[in-house]
């Protein structure tokens, strides 16, 4: 018996609900959190049937959608993946529990965003599944992987860090090609004072400040402790990258807009820490505004090394299947 099959013998890759006659060996244990009626299926208890667990990781331009949280119009990241997945597996939404581990806003962009989702079948192999979800989401939607993971495993609650990148296009002209993943500031930035600031950021700091109250996500504790804040020039892009243990709603916008107003010169690097102590919102108005969503971007998750394990009995990790063009077998002439 596998320590994550915890239903009963493997199915065939071409899903089908488990026979009611089949006698459960084990269940999901749920997470015990409540809102059973929400659309945030996070919340909602994982079933108390025999099932197994799949994780995602996924990319997408988030320039015609409207982030990532369920909703049907305008449409989000959230709805096209459940829409591909009920179609793949033959399951309602209801029954898929698919849970993702950032909430990104209306036009942000992911290249690591992560996500499970529970069947009550197995997979032999996880090629078939991963090209069907493929060929039904649209191409600015990518799973890039899709593998088992052990009942522990919540890609919300499991994670340990997360990477944001924002791209600033810093030139009098910006490059067309770069227009819907970038800010453009045609302000001469001075990043020695953007660095500065930028470490003022690191470590475990209240970001009240930061944070967009209204819509601050149900967290409570506005404690949160950034790794990293790196400041990198690539010619007219300037790559900012934070990693920190979890963010508030527009956080990381926010903390971008202001080392932007550092960059201008148009106040000094140690307003930072300032700002941060004050704990309030209406302090940070007072020398900046949020910035635009397109130069966001969700790059990394990273989780609990013993919540990644690959369950036993299981079908190996699809990165999707290559193709090549065979020989021709016919005498040349």
């Amino acid at each position: 018996m596998s320590c994550w099959a915890v239903g009963s013998a493997v199915l065939p890759s071409v899903p089908r609900p488990l026979s009611p006659s089949i006698p459960s060996r084990g269940t999901l244990s749920s997470t015990g959190r409540g809102f059973p009626n929400s659309e945030d299926s996070s919340c909602v208890p994982e079933p108390d049937f025999p099932s197994f667990k799949w994780r995602l990781v996924i990319a997408y331009d988030g320039t015609r959608y409207a982030g990532w949280q369920y909703q049907r119009s305008p449409p989000t990241i959230q709805c096209l993946i459940e829409e591909a997945l009920t179609g793949a597996t033959r399951l309602e939404r209801k029954d898929l529990h698919l849970v993702g581990a950032s909430r990104t806003d209306k036009g942000v962009h992911a290249w690591g965003q992560v996500a499970h989702f529970i069947t009550p079948f197995n997979y032999d192999s996880l090629d078939r599944i991963h090209a069907a979800l493929n060929g039904l989401l649209p191409a600015d939607i990518r799973v890039r992987e899709i593998s088992p993971a052990v009942p522990d495993f919540h890609a919300r609650f499991s994670t340990l860090s997360k990477v944001y990148h924002y791209k600033i296009y810093n030139d009098a002209i910006l490059d067309p090609f770069q227009r819907c993943y970038t800010y453009h500031c045609v302000y001469k930035l001075n990043y020695a004072a953007m660095k500065e600031a930028a470490n003022y950021f690191v470590g475990k700091h209240d970001f009240s400040a930061f944070a967009n109250t209204a819509h601050n996500d149900r967290v409570v504790n506005p404690v949160k402790v950034i790794f990293r804040f790196d400041v990198i020039e690539m010619g007219a892009l300037i790559q900012l990258e934070v990693e920190g243990s979890g963010f508030l709603y527009r956080q990381v916008r926010n903390m971008v807009a202001l080392l932007l107003q550092i960059g201008k010169e148009a106040i000094p690097p140690d307003v930072v820490p300032k700002i941060l102590a004050s704990r309030d919102r209406k302090v940070l108005a007072k020398y900046t505004t949020c910035i635009p969503p397109q130069g966001l971007c969700l790059v990394r998750i990273n989780y609990k090394e013993d919540h990644l394990k690959l369950p036993s009995d299981c079908p190996g990790t699809s990165f999707g299947r290559s193709h090549s063009v065979s020989k021709c077998k016919l005498p040349f002439y």
